[in-house]
């Protein structure tokens, strides 16, 4: 007798398991071991500090470690692509950018990954914005007036420093460039901090870049802040107009943070992380790190994570054709 109820309840066990398996109910135990999240610059940087961030939230919550990598080069793409090829059951993440999302594709002829087809959308995480800034003795004080300057001066006669060509200070010129109706020549350096160098120095007059590294000389007076590229205005600055606001409709510049899985990932894992990442993008004390980092929480599901990809893409190919920037 005994023998016999073992062995129905076996039966029943492996009768059971594969139900379960086909309802989902096999991922209930994700997360089990260690999350790598893959950060595909380096270390100190925003894009770092965010993803540091994810993950210690993340690690909280669930009680499994989850490491930050950093795998920087290709402008995103060295790290992205160990994603993409990774597999696909929720233990390889990456902590993403707009250049691996949208615009790198118009930007690199050989791209080791497909920025839509090679990646399961988890969620928005965050954004920060670009500034529009002169040195002191430039005779603006707002975005329409750099541009009725610029156009007075004419074509190419004004200069902005950005960090890299199709860098998003860069790409945020060139979009403000195409509504404004001017054209300013563009100086590249090889990094925000020697930007601000110059900047400060008077040897260049304005810039489009990301604000945090130009806060402080802002807030000091030594650099004049004209206009923000976000969609409203910066918790940091509120004092300073959107570029949107100055006459410019619609333009909307802000370099965003996702987080995204291999496709594949099955959903209930993408859902599970969605919805716990979302979670966070609310959490005051999360939220403040975040600020901290000098970006703004930008929370979304995988849904509307899928959503503002298709309108990025919009958006910066066609920037991108109209300054006519070649992929290198």
């Amino acid at each position: 007798m005994t023998k016999m109820i073992r062995r129905r309840t076996a039966m029943a066990g492996t009768l059971v398991a594969p139900m379960l398996a086909r309802h989902g109910w096999a991922q209930s135990a994700y997360p089990n071991k260690q999350i790598r999240m893959v950060v595909p610059f380096a270390t100190a940087g925003t894009t770092d500090l965010l993803g540091r961030i994810a993950a210690q939230h993340l690690t909280e919550i669930w009680g499994q470690t989850v490491i930050v990598d950093n795998k920087s080069g290709a402008g995103g793409n060295v790290g992205a692509e160990i994603v993409a090829k990774a597999a696909p059951d929720g233990y390889t993440l990456l902590l993403g950018t707009v250049g691996t999302a949208v615009t790198n594709q118009y930007l690199y002829k050989n791209m080791p990954y497909d920025s839509v087809k090679s990646f399961a959308p988890v969620a928005l995480f965050g954004e920060v914005a670009n500034v529009l800034a002169v040195e002191p003795g430039m005779p603006v004080k707002t975005a329409k007036e750099y541009v009725e300057y610029c156009k007075k001066q004419g074509d190419n006669k004004v200069s902005f420093g950005s960090p890299a060509v199709g860098g998003t200070g860069h790409l945020a010129m060139e979009y403000f460039q195409s509504l404004g109706g001017f054209k300013v020549e563009h100086v590249v350096y090889r990094g925000s901090s020697l930007v601000l160098k110059d900047l400060l120095a008077g040897h260049i007059p304005s810039t489009m870049d990301n604000l945090p590294p130009y806060l402080p000389h802002i807030q000091s007076g030594t650099v004049r802040a004209l206009g923000v590229s976000s969609a409203k205005r910066w918790f940091a600055l509120p004092d300073v107009a959107t570029i949107a606001e100055q006459g410019f409709a619609g333009f909307d510049a802000a370099p965003w943070w996702y987080v995204a899985a291999p496709a594949g990932t099955p959903p209930e894992i993408v859902k599970k992380l969605s919805d716990e990442l979302v979670k966070a993008s609310k959490s005051p004390d999360v939220v403040k790190r975040i600020r901290d980092a000098g970006a703004a929480e930008l929370g979304g599901s995988s849904e509307e994570l899928a959503r503002h990809m298709v309108a990025e893409n919009i958006k910066w190919k066609k920037v991108i054709d109209a300054a006519k920037l070649e992929p290198q």
